[in-house]
């Protein structure tokens, strides 16, 4: 390419060309030179810092904005769509740096180049979709091409429109037709671009009978038009499908286009499947959108072509009235739009093109094929041949199930008569979702909700391929995924109605209904001071769990169990994940049961305890302060002064009585162990361990001791002065709480 560059006569160009490409392949590397650098990233705060006066070179700008683009991605460091891009998509961004360039030319040269590229794109586009003697609009925005569509409409239809404006609107209400099926948002955005109310649009419904449920109900849109002709309004526009945002079917566009004539409407068309227009065989339903009045395409979507501007094809003969609309402008900048466009069909040719929008169609040709071998997988799409788009979802027939209900539930039936399969099977379906996008990430899966059929998989390549760079073997890749995980659907499935009648029937626990898990159940266990009635926080209640969790996830088994919610106001509970095995149901719900009622005694076994010991604790600190007290008295206030005391202690011995207690776990109550001491045996008849012998004997203060098992609680007085009150200890002794009378010696 660079030799091709060297040929080029004006340098601006070859330099341009050739700085793009140096750009490309410094940012598309930046993985690789992180990598080398042992993940060092340039810093770059969020306030940005002064500007630098010296200027800085194009290496150092080029490494601020990798910095940008790629510094906080730590799972996955690169774009994947930057990684696809490929020479074709940098021939498509020149388009934007040469726009710049072209537009500093003189007036005269700058109308002629930008007339040539407008036309020729026009006549291109034209060409390979198949709409003849049409003409083009460029926009960035998909939508912004209908609205321009709706202003030249409303030109059309309203003579005095450009003089009295919203009066003319008022007297006569236009009304714009859209299909149900139709993308999210498309009307709001058309009612603010056009500054009409919302009872200017008219929402038909699809098809509930006969047909295809995501096609427009053609009887039933006439029904009202001729209902809003009566009541004074002016039928303006319709908008059909030729192939739907969601599932990719395309509306009855012939019966449309003759509706539309006989009342005067005009008719857009719009949708993924207008791309196999440039293909040599098109189904009938999507050729006859070539004979529409207007349509919007999105060839940078199909051919994976980055920065393209999406063209919207009409055909109208008065220039005014376009002009007007803003469909045509005199200003260059406006027709430069097209130049992105122009030189990547340039760049790719016919046979590009086509090829492209081929393969898309061949791989959605391929799932389909082989979805079909693949059992509980339904296809939802029923025009095969005509739509690229493949959606799909897991079906299992769960015994007493009825499927007439199944298969064509009604809008306003309640939940239960949808059928069993279909609230469990929403969450499994997007759990396989989850899992395929991550397994096959090139496949460019998306996970969706139909009001009909609820969650579904679509596999739609004319929107992703060209991007991803799918192949065939990601299909088969994708299949062999789908495969893999039908054991796990169809055991979890088949477990969950057991697991909620076990729970159900087992005291203590309570099933709770959360359609968005995929897996078992979902269970909280009620402990015996829980409220019901109450959602809130409950401290006790989320202890139980987060125990029970943990001694679930220590058993040996396969499932996963988690802690939920995530929001706090609510009460805790335990997920169960999915099953890829038969498991006994009726022993995973005794054992939640059992462990979180042992769990609830112990906790509650030890709340009481910790009460006995500090209300022992508590009566043993009034009985060491009396014992401190008559101690004093006892041997008075000489005594207790270090030197002299023990001075007198050497010469008079005290004779002190033995004064100890017990503290009984059981009673919870204070007992003199002058039984302890006289027949050296304890209350329970177990002799008491021997007190460890030394050098030195030292002395020991009236104590009281508590022993819980093999933990005792030591609790005795200071022979401090200076720090008066009780000290603690603990050591291992034995199961009886003991307390020891004061050991007098006469040497200090």
């Amino acid at each position: 390419m660079d030799a091709s560059l060297e040929k080029i006569a004006d340098p601006t160009l070859a330099e341009m060309g050739k700085n793009l490409k140096e750009a490309m392949k410094m940012l598309e590397d930046s993985q690789r030179r992180t990598e080398e650098e042992n993940g060092k990233k340039l810093m770059s705060g969020d306030i940005p810092g002064p500007l630098q006066g010296s200027g800085q070179d194009m290496v150092s700008i080029l490494q601020l904005v990798q910095n940008l683009m790629h510094g906080d991605e730590d799972e996955e460091p690169q774009s994947t769509r930057i990684q696809n891009i490929g020479e074709q998509g940098h021939i498509a961004l020149l388009g934007h740096s040469l726009g710049a360039y072209i537009s500093t030319l003189d007036k005269e040269k700058l109308r002629k180049l930008t007339t040539r590229i407008l036309s020729d794109t026009t006549l291109w586009l034209c060409r390979i979709f198949r709409y003849e003697n049409g003409c083009a609009y460029f926009h960035e925005e998909e939508r912004e091409g209908l609205a321009k569509i709706c202003r030249l409409a409303i030109h059309s239809r309203y003579e005095d429109f450009v003089v009295d404006g919203f009066n003319v609107l008022y007297n006569k209400k236009p009304v714009i037709y859209l299909s149900a099926a139709a993308r999210p948002g498309l009307g709001q955005y058309l009612c603010n671009q056009l500054g009409l109310p919302f009872p200017c649009l008219c929402r038909v419904p699809c098809n509930t009978m006969f047909g295809s449920q995501h096609q427009m109900d053609v009887a039933f849109l006439e029904k009202l038009i001729k209902e809003d002709i009566e009541r004074g309004k002016l039928p303006l526009l319709l908008v059909a499908n030729a192939g739907t945002a969601a599932v990719g079917h395309t509306d009855k566009i012939g019966r449309l286009k003759e509706l539309c004539e006989q009342y005067g409407i005009w008719l857009h068309v719009e949708g993924v499947n207008l791309a196999t227009l440039a293909l040599g065989y098109v189904s009938s339903s999507v050729l006859a959108a070539t004979k529409c009045d207007s349509m919007t395409l999105t060839p940078g979507t199909w051919l994976g072509l980055p920065a393209v501007p999406a063209a919207t094809l009409y055909k109208h003969d008065d220039p005014a009235l376009t002009l007007v609309a803003g469909l045509t402008s005199n200003k260059p900048a406006d027709k430069l739009r097209a130049l992105p466009l122009w030189l990547s069909l340039q760049y790719l040719g016919l046979d590009g093109i086509v090829e492209r929008i081929k393969h898309a169609c061949q791989l959605s040709q391929r799932l389909q094929e082989s979805l079909k071998k693949v059992n509980h997988i339904k296809i939802l799409v029923e025009d095969e041949l005509s739509s690229p788009v493949v959606v799909f979802r897991f079906f299992q027939e769960l015994p007493g199930s009825d499927p007439v209900l199944k298969a064509v539930p009604g809008p306003n039936m309640a939940p239960s008569a949808v059928g069993r399969e279909r609230h469990s099977c929403d969450a499994l379906n997007r759990w396989l979702g989850e899992q395929l996008k991550q397994l096959v990430p090139a496949s460019g899966l998306t996970v969706m909700d139909l009001e009909t059929e609820g969650s579904c998989v679509r596999f739609s390549p004319l929107t992703t391929a060209a991007a991803l760079g799918t192949r065939a073997e990601d299909v088969d890749q994708l299949v062999a995924c789908v495969q893999s995980k039908l054991p796990v659907l169809t055991c979890t499935l088949q477990l969950r109605e057991e697991f909620k009648q076990e729970v159900t029937g087992t005291a203590g626990l309570l099933y709770v209904d959360d359609p968005n898990w995929p897996g078992i159940g979902v269970v909280r266990y009620e402990h015996a001071s829980d409220d019901k009635s109450s959602l809130k926080l409950d401290p006790e209640g989320e202890k139980i769990h987060a125990g029970l969790l943990k001694k679930l996830n220590e058993l040996e088994s396969d499932l996963t169990f988690k802690m939920g919610p995530e929001y706090k106001s609510m009460k805790s509970c335990i997920y169960i994940g999915m099953a890829s095995e038969d498991i006994d149901v009726s022993e995973l719900v005794e054992t939640i049961a059992v462990t979180a009622r042992e769990i609830e005694e112990n906790s509650r076994l030890l709340e009481n305890m910790t009460e006995v010991v500090r209300k022992g604790i508590q009566e043993a600190q009034v009985q060491l302060q009396k014992a401190n007290e008559e101690r004093l008295l006892e041997e008075g206030v000489l005594r207790q002064i270090p030197v002299v005391g023990s001075v007198l202690n050497w010469f008079s011995p005290v004779q002190a009585s033995q004064k100890g207690r017990s503290f009984n776990l059981t009673a919870g109550s204070l007992e003199s162990t002058e039984h302890t001491y006289v027949y050296k045996v304890q209350g329970t008849g177990v002799t008491p361990p021997q007190t460890p012998s030394g050098t030195r004997t030292k002395q020991r203060l009236p104590g009281f001791y508590w022993s819980l098992k093999s933990l005792e609680i030591s609790f005795s007085a200071s022979s401090d002065l200076q720090h008066p009150g009780p000290a603690l200890a603990i050591s291992p002794r034995s199961s009886n709480l003991l307390c020891t009378p004061p050991l007098k010696s006469p040497h200090t």
